[in-house]
């Protein structure tokens, strides 16, 4: 992995802690099916708006690592990567999870986006092109 932007790590040090300090069941236990949620939320709203979370669309990168570089701790190596985080969430027990935290539809709805477009990108491509051109003949 490449070296970790410090700068930008101090600046979502406060969301990360955050995110682990809610998936916590008690001081030395982390739910991790609630932080996945988490994590991939925080991941698909800074994707979707990166200026309102302070940061740049070249911020990007260092953030994909910056989440993997926090999250492989709690959730190991390879699951603790953004694509390892989208991954249990595209599974059947990420619809458990999020069915047992009650997210709403949209909230679910935007987390399964996310992890279409990460796991299968030319599937997602084909998949938005397709309710693109629904959408154009109407």
């Amino acid at each position: 992995m490449n070296e970790l932007n410090q700068p930008l790590l101090e600046q979502l040090r406060p969301v990360l802690e955050d995110i682990t300090e809610r998936s916590q069941l008690i001081e030395a236990f982390i739910d991790k099916d609630t932080y996945c949620i988490l994590a991939g939320t925080v991941w698909a709203n800074v994707v979707l708006d990166p200026g309102a979370a302070g940061l740049h669309e070249d911020d990007l990168p260092d953030l994909h690592d910056i989440i993997g570089h926090w999250s492989a701790p709690i959730l190991g190596k390879e699951e603790g990567t953004i694509g390892g985080i989208f991954k249990f969430l595209n599974s059947k027990a990420g619809e458990r999870a999020m069915q047992a935290a009650q997210i709403t539809p949209n909230h679910k709805d935007l987390l399964l986006f996310f992890a279409s477009m990460i796991l299968d990108p030319e599937g997602h491509r084909r998949w938005t092109d397709a309710i693109r051109d629904r959408q154009t003949k109407r």
